[in-house]
């Protein structure tokens, strides 16, 4: 039964998003989302498939190996051996006869190694080394996208906590508008007045459509990379804006450099196993003109089989040490890009961590600024109502009130976008 109600609500939840009704998401939703619609996401199993097709084709190296040539020839001249035998005292044989100018031949060559110095098991580590070297490129990639979801997300957040602010300072206006009229019928104050209003009131319009359109900027370029369009009226929830300092790096570039490293690894020891000694058994088999008697000018069948040792000296001797140095230095290079890498997080690391303190202590400055410019504001509406103010004056309060409380807002919100950047930058 629970499972049923579990599955009930889950469908509910799934058809209000997609219906756009009381509609919410996460910032850690749009993350699973974007990496699931990016086009990059198809190389998984792409990389997955071509990695299993080439570990298949090296361990058939192990297989018997057959091969089959044929030959057909003619030759201008051939071998003959000038003894008259009748000559040399052996009667009735006459002369060696000669082979004919034509020769053919099939021949089908099976060997199989018994050792390979280690070539097989160092190629399949090395196809298993690249294949991890290149999802690990993979993953930085699909990484990046986080930066990107962030600076849309937190764009969006800001504009709906802008856009609430904006609607509570025009009913603010709209409350001024009105006791400034009350005012002008009684006398106390003056058409001019009621203007100075009217004009904030249509800035403050202007300010809702800018920042309507931004969010809206926002939201689509999100929903291209959600893949699904977002309606007008989805709730963006406000991620927690709590870390720790005392974080490691688990950024995927370090696991990046760890797999290309390994991929050097392999290439050493393929190297390495490839200037061994190989053995291997072999049979060979044909059937021609002549045969292994090269005496008997006709078609026959023979076989030739045993043992076969081979070894390329020559490399072992003149390229396998240039070889080993070339890769010690590449390995060398990408170690000093790792430390490079390292180094620069941690400085962004640093710069990102004082950022958040500078927000949280302009945040600790923001209500007290709130309070005192309502404090100066309550006094202009004190004193305009008495006629010793205008309304000119009174909007001048107010736009300073309303412009901390956007400071406030603003501060959140980068406080927030700090928080995610720090965490994408040591991936926590």
């Amino acid at each position: 039964m629970k499972n049923i109600q579990g599955a009930v609500i889950g469908i509910i939840a799934a058809f209000c998003f997609t219906s756009g009704g009381f509609a919410q998401i996460t910032l850690e939703q749009c993350y699973e989302k974007a990496r699931a619609n990016y086009p990059l996401i198809g190389r998984y199993d792409l990389i997955a498939r071509t990695r299993d097709i080439t570990l298949s084709n090296v361990g058939k190296a192990n297989l018997p190996q057959v091969q089959l040539a044929t030959k057909a020839s003619y030759q201008s001249a051939v071998t003959e051996i000038p003894l008259d035998l009748e000559k040399l005292g052996i009667p009735g044989l006459g002369n060696i006869p000669s082979l004919s100018n034509d020769q053919y031949g099939v021949v089908i060559d099976v060997s199989q190694t018994v050792w390979d110095g280690g070539a097989v098991a160092s190629k399949r580590a090395g196809v298993k080394a690249k294949s991890e070297a290149e999802l690990g490129e993979l993953e930085v990639d699909l990484y990046a996208l986080r930066e990107r979801i962030n600076g849309l997300y937190f764009g969006v957040l800001l504009c709906d906590a802008l856009l609430d602010q904006t609607r509570l300072f025009m009913d603010e206006l709209q409350s001024n508008h009105d006791k400034i009229a009350t005012y002008l019928n009684n006398g106390i104050a003056n058409p001019d007045d009621l203007d100075a209003v009217k004009i904030e009131q249509l800035r403050a319009d202007q300010t809702m459509t800018r920042i309507r359109y931004n969010r809206k900027s926002y939201v689509d370029i999100l929903s291209a990379f959600l893949g699904e369009q977002l309606g007008e009226d989805v709730i963006f929830l406000r991620p927690e804006a709590e870390f720790s300092t005392f974080l490691d790096i688990r950024r995927p570039e370090l696991d990046l450099f760890d797999a290309r490293i390994k991929t050097l690894d392999a290439a050493r020891n393929e190297i390495n196993a490839s200037v061994m000694p190989k053995f291997g058994l072999f049979l060979t088999g044909g059937y021609g003109k002549p045969g292994l008697n090269m005496l008997e000018n006709k078609f026959a069948t023979y076989y030739i089989g045993g043992v076969r040792l081979s070894w390329n000296i020559g490399s072992f001797l003149y390229t396998r040490r240039n070889s080993l140095n070339l890769i010690e230095s590449s390995r060398n290079t990408l170690q000093t890009q790792r430390e490079t890498f390292v180094f620069n997080t941690l400085l962004d690391k640093t710069g990102k961590e004082n950022e958040i303190a500078k927000y949280r202590n302009l945040l600790q400055s923001d209500d007290k600024i709130i309070a005192l410019r309502n404090s100066v504001k309550r006094s202009a509406e004190i004193k305009l109502a008495g006629g010793t103010f205008n309304a000119t004056d009174l909007m001048r309060e107010v736009i300073a009130e309303q412009l901390a409380k956007q400071d406030k807002i603003i501060h959140e919100i980068e406080l927030m976008q700090a928080i995610y950047n720090l965490k994408f930058i040591i991936n926590n």
